[in-house]
């Protein structure tokens, strides 16, 4: 069975404060380098995040969102948290403001940690705007959208920078947008990149159009892992469905409502910022900070430089022969 990356680095942490005072003191003595600590608070980071894991109640199977709104029908390789667990690993785990609007859950893959450094997940919310009219798909220039995006993202990094967080580049599409008539859902990705960071990140994007708003499931990961998670996003598309009363084909015209805006703004996101989705995943997004876990990234570094240190040490010392 897979480890973690955090339980092999804890090991490697418990295995560099194993030595004793008087073994330090033998050490010292035979001339050798003194024995070298892990600090306690990279240490004490460890645990709350393991300890953290530990509680998350993940739900496989049938899961139904919202008194009814929608049902997932999770395969072996998915599970789902509740929104209350979902926001511990976004606002604990990932680093994300605390305050936002709240999801209706997260989906993961059933192999892996949320604590570790490559994991990724699918936040899902529901925005009640109305019935968005789809008669436009066939007829938008994806092209001129991404110009029209690029724009409005670097208008937009004036208000970012101000609240702290870095500058980020729309680099472009990941996967371009694609709108399934039958089922009524659409599918893109955008590649971006923040700040100086040479790793970029991947937003995957899922709408599913129902009769009263749209269904999101957006994904935050790092571009080198676009294929995987483009293969498991398809699959994501499959297994997430309006319940019925709900769906987009119970639509009543002259009775229910229809939406301001159609498939270009929720692709533009400019739907997703009136929602306060962007907000949600702000912290996921800005910086990287789901990649950048602290404890791991730290010890991590600390460990390559006494490995690093050490074969210095052995490559300057002097040959010893009989």
């Amino acid at each position: 069975m897979k480890k973690t990356l955090v339980c092999l680095l804890f090991v490697f942490a418990t295995v560099f404060t194993l030595p004793a005072a008087s073994a330090q003191k033998k050490e010292q003595k035979e001339g050798k380098a003194p024995s070298i600590e892990i600090p306690e608070t990279l240490l004490n980071q460890i645990k709350e995040r393991e300890e953290i894991v530990s509680k998350l109640k993940f739900q496989q199977g049938v899961v139904t969102l919202k008194d009814g709104l929608a049902t997932i029908k999770l395969p072996e390789n998915f599970r789902y948290l509740d929104p209350e667990q979902a926001e511990t690993v976004l606002v604990r785990l990932w680093g994300n403001p605390p305050g936002g609007e709240k999801s209706l859950g997260m989906l993961f893959p059933a192999e892996g940690s949320p604590a570790e450094p490559e994991s990724w997940g699918v936040v899902i919310t529901y925005t009640e705007d109305g019935y968005v009219k789809d008669d436009e798909a066939a007829s938008i220039n994806y092209d001129d959208l991404l110009k029209e995006m690029k724009e409005n993202t670097r208008e937009s990094n004036a208000e970012r920078t101000k609240q702290g967080y870095e500058a980020v580049e729309l680099i472009g599409w990941a996967a371009p947008p694609r709108y399934d008539q039958s089922s009524h859902k659409l599918y893109w990705a955008k590649e971006l990149k923040f700040g100086d960071n040479d790793e970029h990140t991947l937003n995957y994007d899922i709408r599913a159009l129902g009769r009263r708003g749209v269904l999101s499931l957006n994904a935050v990961a790092a571009m080198g892992q676009l294929q995987s998670i483009e293969k498991d996003m398809r699959q994501v598309l499959s297994f997430v469905e309006f319940n019925e009363g709900h769906r987009y084909g119970d639509y009543v015209a002259g009775v229910d409502k229809v939406a301001a805006y159609g498939i270009g703004a929720l692709i533009a996101g400019k739907i997703a910022v009136k929602a306060g989705l962007f907000k949600l995943l702000l912290g996921a997004l800005i910086a990287g900070k789901k990649f950048v876990i602290v404890a791991l990234v730290a010890i991590a570094a600390f460990l390559k430089k006494l490995f690093s240190g050490r074969r210095k040490e052995e490559e300057a010392a002097p040959s010893i022969t009989e």
